[in-house]
């Protein structure tokens, strides 16, 4: 019993990651909420910014409207270096400030009472940081289109949004609402997030374009696009009525965007089955064409896939399904609903927008193409997970965990629909969730238990083996008369996940393994033809009768 035991305790756990990773108060003062942030709560930023193209810097400033908590005095602003804030004000006075790194510190003079909505409005400049290379290292994009003039994109997930503007920095607090301002030359446009409101011609020879977001937006989401686009209008018929969509790309590809973005409503069709009505009706859905590869950019997603097929023209899966749609337009709208309306409060629990997000791509290729595509898809996409290290990161220090959140979290949700072994069970849990969190912020606690409900089995030690740990479990089996007898080993502590077998001729059934063996009748004419399920993220590995460990 102590072998087998040993045998399946985690080799690695997010707890022994932590410890072995170094930590900074910046990244705390980035990651947790102080108590400079816990006494309000943001409902509202009014944001202006210009944007100077001779010298790659923004200035401008933002409103904060907020909510008091609790009573406080000093109120925590998060804005990266080199970016600078100017002045602070607070009906009409000026307060005083002190800066730690990228968290900045504003003594309030005036009475912060208890539920009272206050305004604070920051004034900043500065040069923001330059994006490496975006989406994966952020900031802001400096390019130059195909005829070379002048293209700027914000980019800054995980980075963060106080790269380039000043703003409660923290994925738990989203603005019900936001109004966006951005101030360009005026020849070129400027496309942020929601609905615009105006243009405003200004005599300096710049025009303001006021887009205003109707509902809760993630800091991260908020994007500016600056360039010569050009927009094609559709529509779509769905279950929130209509759908406005716009496709905003650069002049020149007007043609090629209107016959390659057809895919946006059969994708809208099956998401909105599979996930419940698209969430953002009331500021719309679009494409933006970016100068990097994309992102998740809410009512305004970033598309820079070049208008071909795959991801950047590669099969992420190796079956030559994800060939036959766009991974960018399918990959970054599945956001919409997983990342952009519900939204995890930490990143370290990213895998609540990737994991789903991933998926998506699974049942898109199923509504396209049938149940067997999409089975091959999300078992092809195996060979690119690493098991390295957890898929939850340590929390409070704005750090995400390893990057298996994406095909390892889809396989693990697939597992799950496999347990529940009813895929309209499975369709409604999936349109329940958004329902219930919807426009919400969450913790992987909130999704586990709901997922366990909806499910009716305790799914605990399933995430606890996916989501914490990096082994795969194996389901070990041996044959022994017109009997199977079966465990988990390389496993979690009792790890207890049901799994589909064939043990008759009426198809699979579930059976419930433990660490310790248990036995099945078989009823098949040749009990060697006994079959585990391989839709099933795990290995498998057949034992010899005769061996008893």
């Amino acid at each position: 019993m102590r072998g087998i035991t040993m045998f399946c305790m985690a080799l690695l756990t997010a707890g022994t990651v932590s410890a072995q990773q170094h930590f900074t108060k910046a990244d705390t003062l980035r990651g947790s909420i102080t108590r400079e942030r816990s006494w309000w709560d943001v409902t509202s930023y009014d944001l202006h910014v210009q944007v100077h193209l001779e010298d790659s810097t923004f200035s401008g400033f933002n409103t904060i409207t907020y909510k008091v908590l609790k009573p406080d005095s000093v109120m925590q602003i998060d804005l990266q270096e080199p970016m600078v804030i100017d002045s602070i004000l607070q009906d009409k006075q000026s307060l005083s400030f002190t800066r730690d790194g990228n968290a900045w510190f504003v003594k309030i003079k005036a009475p912060q009472a208890k539920d009272k909505t206050k305004r604070i409005t920051v004034f900043y400049n500065g040069k923001p940081h330059k994006a490496k290379n975006a989406p994966w290292d952020g900031g802001v994009v400096w390019a130059r289109d195909e005829q070379q003039r002048p293209w700027v994109a914000t980019a800054v997930q995980g980075f963060g949004a106080s790269a380039w503007w000043p703003n409660k920095d923290h994925q738990s607090d989203e603005p019900e609402n936001m109004t966006i301002n951005v101030t360009v030359p005026a020849e070129m446009t400027d496309v942020s997030n929601g609905r615009l409101k105006k243009k405003t011609d200004n005599p300096d020879g710049t025009a303001t374009y006021t887009w205003y977001v109707s509902n809760p937006i993630n800091n991260y989401d908020v994007a500016i696009n600056v360039g010569h686009y050009a927009e094609i209008k559709d529509s779509y018929s769905g279950e929130g009525g209509k759908l406005d969509l716009s496709y905003w790309v650069l002049d020149y590809n007007v043609d090629k965007a209107t016959e390659h973005f057809k895919v946006v409503k059969p994708m809208l069709k099956c998401f909105e089955y599979w996930f419940g009505k698209y969430p953002f009706y009331k500021d719309s859905y679009k494409l933006v064409e970016s100068p990097y590869l994309g992102m998740e950019h809410q009512s305004a997603v970033a598309y820079g896939n070049k208008f071909q097929m795959g991801y950047k023209g590669r099969d992420l899966s190796g079956t030559g399904w994800g060939l036959k749609w766009d991974f960018l337009v399918i990959h970054e709208s599945g956001h919409e609903w997983f990342g952009n309306s519900i939204t995890s409060k930490d990143i370290a629990d990213m895998w609540i927008h990737e994991s789903f997000t991933n998926y998506s791509e699974t049942l898109f290729t199923q509504c396209q193409y049938g149940l067997k595509a999409g089975e091959e898809y999300v078992a092809g996409i195996r060979h690119n997970i690493k098991n390295d290290v957890p898929i939850i990161g340590p929390y409070g220090v704005n750090t995400e965990g390893s990057g298996d959140m994406y095909y390892k979290g889809a396989n693990m949700i697939n597992n799950i629909r496999l347990i529940m072994n009813n895929d309209e069970a499975f369709r409604q849990m999936l349109r329940g969730m958004n329902k219930t969190f919807y426009h919400q912020t969450v913790t992987t606690q909130d999704i586990e238990r709901y997922m366990s409900n909806a499910a009716g089995i305790d799914l605990s030690r399933v995430f606890d083996q996916y989501l914490r740990d990096t082994i795969i479990p194996t389901l070990e089996y041996r044959i022994i008369g017109q009997q199977v007898q079966y465990r988990w080993t390389n496993c979690i502590k009792d790890f207890n996940m049901p799994v589909r077998v064939k043990l008759n001729e009426n198809g699979f059934k579930l059976i419930y393994p433990a660490t310790t063996w248990r036995t099945a009748s078989i009823s098949l004419p040749d009990p060697n033809k006994f079959e585990v399920d391989k839709g099933f993220y795990i290995n498998i590995k057949r034992k010899d009768a005769t061996d008893n460990k």
